[in-house]
């Protein structure tokens, strides 16, 4: 299993091999690179506020290992549920320690932060922003993009309100997922660390999508038609 060592960080191997299995079968904007990423950010937070790295590395990189039964269900499934489930018999095999696997467990369910589970520990908060960081700026809005791309959505539908289209929908375009999700990951952060960056990160998702408008609804210019 991971072991953390006085001077050293965990190593991450045998997850790694777990998480990339089950996330090459979503692919996309949920395929292996997005768990990298978060694990990156999750340990730079956790190592700003003294978290645990073992617990947070373990759970980053298998916090999306359910989201394919998510995708096949169009949202039916809670992929947070599911990733826990999944994730409980591996950590088991690997030889966990049952509070540890609990802990993480609790990280990963609460990471999507729905039906009332909120993240309780340091560990489960910093997993739930590092999360929601790979939402939001420029890969933010790369990953949208993928996903729109993958359902089948057009580009783009500034004149639809997004009240009245449905996911998993040709209208379920980057810019109605920048309407309905990422323009309020910045005020759900849970730690200081990640209000900090969430707050950089939307000012040029806005400046992104006006000048997006401008491009496809403006004049010759680039200045918005009224």
């Amino acid at each position: 299993m991971c072991t953390i060592d006085k001077g050293s960080e965990p190593c991450f191997t045998e997850i790694r091999i777990i998480s990339g299995h089950y996330c090459s079968l979503e692919g996309g904007s949920h395929g292996p690179d997005h768990s990298e990423r978060v694990f990156r950010m999750a340990v730079a937070i956790g190592k700003e506020m003294q978290g645990n790295l073992l617990i947070l590395g373990t759970a980053a990189l298998l916090h999306d290992i359910g989201r394919k039964a998510e995708t096949e269900s169009k949202g039916i499934i809670c992929h947070a549920e599911r990733s826990a489930e999944l994730a409980r018999p591996e950590l088991t095999l690997l030889g966990y320690d049952e509070d540890d696997i609990n802990h993480i467990c609790h990280c990963i369910s609460s990471h999507r932060f729905r039906k009332g589970k909120p993240p309780q520990s340091m560990e489960a908060k910093i997993l739930f922003d590092a999360d929601k960081l790979d939402s939001i700026g420029a890969i933010g809005i790369g990953r949208a993009f993928l996903f729109a791309g993958q359902i089948g959505a057009r580009l783009h539908n500034p004149e639809e309100d997004p009240e009245e289209t449905e996911a998993y929908s040709t209208e379920d375009t980057a810019y109605r997922e920048f309407q309905v999700k990422m323009s309020k990951v910045k005020d759900q952060m849970l730690t200081p660390i990640g209000r900090q960056v969430a707050d950089r990160r939307h000012r040029f998702m806005e400046l992104f999508f006006d000048e997006l408008n401008c491009e496809i609804y403006g004049t010759a210019d680039g200045t918005q038609k009224m």
